[in-house]
């Protein structure tokens, strides 16, 4: 057998190491697809409860208007949710952890080469990292370290903006009254939002 030959044969088989890790990252991505679809369709709840008429959600979502109008029905049918509040400064959990999240993706975007968060951030985006609290805890270090190193390139509101979410995940101040009724992948994924928005105002 010539080296060539050698190096071009496929093994027999796979170690259970091997397809373990080869079967946990497929999970991953299909646990990430399912877990988007189910936000999706809770963030068509809030859409509606805002009064958004079906055919702009089915624009947003790039739905269709059947599929839209499926989803408001089964919505109406059921007790309306309590209005959603939308004030930045907000105690719960969730919502402080979706501040955190925006203001690490807003870090990690100004130096996507030297930003400690960044890879923290992406692997939120692919869901390989979730809001545990060991993975908020890594989060917020980051964050930490990336506001140190990159002081004098940051602007101050991403100080501030920290300095208040750490506060709030330190010393939980409760449920906000919506909260009961409203994941908190729907509050993580509005206050995330908000909060880049904020700071993309320079607010």
């Amino acid at each position: 057998m010539t080296g060539e030959e050698g190096a071009r044969r496929i093994p027999e088989s796979l170690t259970e190491e091997q397809a373990g890790r080869m079967l946990a990252e497929m999970n991953e991505v299909i646990r990430a697809g399912e877990e988007m679809r189910k936000l999706r369709t809770e963030m068509i709840k809030v859409f509606t409860g805002l009064g958004w008429t079906q055919d702009k959600i089915a624009q947003l979502t790039a739905m269709s208007q059947p599929a839209v109008s499926k989803q408001v029905a089964k919505y109406k049918a059921e007790d309306p949710l309590p209005p959603i509040g939308l004030s930045l400064d907000q105690g719960d959990a969730p919502w402080l952890e979706g501040r955190l999240w925006g203001l690490a993706e807003e870090i990690a975007e100004a130096h996507p080469d030297t930003a400690r968060c960044a890879r923290h951030v992406d692997a939120i985006a692919r869901g390989k990292k979730r809001f545990t609290p060991r993975d908020v805890d890594e989060l917020r270090r980051l964050v930490e370290e990336d506001l140190r190193l990159h002081r004098e390139d940051l602007p101050g509101s991403y100080q501030e903006a920290y300095d208040a979410i750490s506060r709030g995940l330190d010393v939980p101040s409760g449920a906000t009254a919506d909260t009961p009724a409203s994941p908190p992948s729907v509050r993580r994924t509005l206050a995330h939002r908000i909060q880049r928005d904020r700071l993309g105002d320079g607010a």
